[in-house]
């Protein structure tokens, strides 16, 4: 341990806070999701597709990263959003070993509708600036 591991009480209060807010928020976004007839981990998926940094898509291993899976728990993933028509699959056009995700027009309208929903949530409890300070690639 470090010699200087003092954590006051505040400091402890403050952190519980925190962890308190983050756990309401996404048990919040987890109803939302269910709401518009989407599992949490489909909403994280359409979100992770949607906003890679690669305009030719993400592949299932940027995916696995960006939500800290395995890459065979990302497959499965996948799979299931491609059954539930979410999401599509695309040769890479430069690399024919290489598959893109893509989302479809139905997986693109709810992930619209739930980014919207969570974004005016974060501004209503005041977290709006912290999306400001995450590392934007664009």
């Amino acid at each position: 341990m470090a010699t200087n591991d003092r954590v006051s009480d505040g400091e402890y209060r403050r952190l519980l806070a925190f962890r308190t807010e983050l756990r309401r928020f996404l048990h919040w976004s987890e109803e939302q999701a269910e709401a518009i007839g989407l599992t949490a981990a489909h909403h994280q998926l359409l979100l992770a597709v949607r906003g890679a940094a690669d305009r030719r898509g993400p592949t299932v291993g940027d995916v696995a990263a960006s939500l800290l899976l395995r890459h065979h728990s990302a497959v499965g993933l996948v799979d299931r959003a491609v059954d539930a028509g979410l999401v599509r699959r695309v040769a890479d056009p430069d690399d024919h070993r290489c598959v893109r995700l893509r989302l479809t027009p139905a997986g693109a309208r709810k992930l619209a509708r739930l980014s919207r929903r969570h974004l005016e949530e974060l501004e209503r409890l005041g977290a709006g600036p912290l999306i400001g300070t995450v590392h934007r690639p664009d």
